[in-house]
């Protein structure tokens, strides 16, 4: 059984998280607004 305090995995995990987030956050938004341009026309 694992330490429930390794917060070294802990917080590789969360940074990891926070990385994919800043890609994936802007990169929907531009998704949305072509697909919101493309259903405007």
């Amino acid at each position: 059984m694992e330490s429930a305090n390794d917060k070294k995995a802990h917080e590789k995990t969360y940074a990891s998280f926070i990385d994919m987030l800043k890609w994936a956050v802007p990169l929907l938004a531009i998704i949305t607004a072509v697909v919101v341009v493309l259903i405007s026309n």
